[in-house]
This record gives structure tokens, sequence and C-alpha cells, in this order.
């Protein structure tokens, strides 16, 4: 599908990139995990060949960083409601990864109409800093590299199981060249800013259990974000969700399941 990249102007004036996949009115939203951006979603979306669109998170991608540095799940769902009403307000399917998933499940709370169906990748609300010690270990490194290459190389030491040249495609994405010859990554470091701890996210069990939709969570086989713990609370809240196991990914399935991720969103859509 033809491929472009807007930007929607939310609350301060500030503006927030999106990749547009298709010329008809979008299936699909797709929202990243935090120290990504909307091109992690790139293979998905090709293996799908559907409308859809792919939001930087603010603080994120091509978006623009907030005053308070503050990119939580209800700031984010702020944001991205807007965003959401105006590019796809018919939208079939909200996918959510990680923060963006837990994003997703404000957005169910907060603009209940621009949610139709639900997809958590890899997270509930269970999560927490001993699960994701990984996940903020790698974020919280150093500010800027002295090479590309440096910084690839420290990607490629926290994601064992993705082949170099998708990691290179996605730090291209998500890094760019300093006026000092540096690298540095794109998204905005205050997020996690080094030893700080991640913030607990129990609160969000009360939105899974208001979720009115029809709610699938797909988990990593290899993934320690989500427990077996987590399954069994999500079911208990929401005895109708689609559990699904996808053998060989880790916390990123669109990066190491791509195809197979497109395939469980096929069948969601046909259904």
């Amino acid at each position: 599908p033809p491929v472009k990249r807007v930007f929607v102007e939310v609350d301060g004036g500030r503006r927030l990139g999106v990749i547009v996949w298709g010329e008809s009115d979008p299936e699909i939203v797709f929202i990243h995990g935090g120290a990504q951006n909307a091109h992690t979603w790139d293979t998905v979306a090709l293996a799908l060949g559907r409308s859809a669109i792919a939001v930087d998170l603010p603080g994120h991608g091509h978006s623009d960083w907030r005053e308070d540095r503050s990119y939580w799940p209800a700031q984010n769902a702020s944001d991205i409601g807007g965003v959401v009403e105006k590019l796809a307000p018919n939208a079939r399917i909200v996918v959510g990864m990680s923060l963006g998933g837990l994003t997703a499940l404000e957005l169910c709370a907060s603009h209940p109409h621009t949610v139709r169906e639900l997809v958590l990748v890899d997270i509930t609300p269970g999560v927490n800093k001993e699960k994701a010690s990984a996940i903020t270990a790698f974020i919280a490194g150093p500010e800027s590299f002295d090479s590309f290459d440096e910084l690839l190389e420290r990607t490629i030491l926290y994601n064992p199981t993705r082949s170099e040249s998708s990691l290179r495609r996605g730090v291209l994405h998500n890094a760019a060249p300093q006026s000092d010859g540096t690298w540095a990554w794109r998204y905005d470091r205050n997020h996690l800013p080094e030893g700080s701890e991640l913030p607990e996210f129990r609160d969000l069990w009360d939105a899974v259990d208001a979720v009115g939709v029809r709610l699938s969570l797909f988990r990593g086989s290899d993934s320690p974000v989500v427990d077996d713990a987590d399954v069994a609370e999500l079911l208990r809240r929401q005895p109708n969700a689609n559990v699904v196991v996808v053998e060989g990914a880790g916390h990123s399935i669109q990066g190491d399941q791509p195809v197979e991720l497109a395939r469980l969103l096929q069948e969601l859509l046909n259904d």
C-alpha cells in the first residue's frame, strides 16, 4: 500500500508524527512501545496490506516532546485520542505494544468511541520493574554514542534473537546523527532517566475491567514481561479474552515474528 507521514496537532501546539498506510479509511491503529517509534510496525503493515495508521508516541520518533517530559499511559492517550478521531475514526482494531498497550487501555477508558477492538502485544498492567528490567537497562544506557556502529552494537547485545539487518533498519529510524558527529536516540530519554524505576501500573487493571469490546493478548513465548499470573488475572477480569502465545518471539513480537503477528491480526479482521 502507499505510505506517507503526516502530522497532527495536539494540545499545546505540539505535533504528533503518524505513518499512514493506504489511501482508504484506516482499519487498524498501531501504537508502539517506549523508546520505539511508528516504524516498528513497518513489516507487520506490509505483510497485512491493509489501510492503517502507526502513531509516534509523544516524545518519540518524529513527534514533539512534552514540556513536562511525562510520557505515561494517561498523557499519551490524551494526545493519541485526538489523532485517532481525526485520522482513523472508524478503525476496527487498536493494537498497542508494551507502553503502547497500556496507552491503548487508557484510550479505551478516555476515548471509548475510538476503540472497537483491542489487541495488547506482550503487556498487561502486571508489568513491574523486575519483569521489564532488561528493557529499562537498555533504555537507561548512554545518552550518546561515538558512532552508529557503537549504537548498533549495544542494540544487538540487548536483542540477541533479531537479525542484524532488522536491527540496523530499526536503529536508522530510531536514532539520528548529532552536529558533533555522535549519534543519539530520537526519543526523549527523560522518559526513564538513569537510576529511576519503572512505575507500577496496577491501577490499570481497573481499565481492563472496563473494556467493553473484544480483547486479545498476544504474548511472546520468550518474553519475561507477561507471566502466567498476569494471564490468569486478565482472564479473571475478562473471561472471554483471546490469549495467544506467539512462539519464537520475545517482548517485541512485531520485531521477532512480524508475519505471524500480521496473520493473527488478519484473522481478527476476517472474523
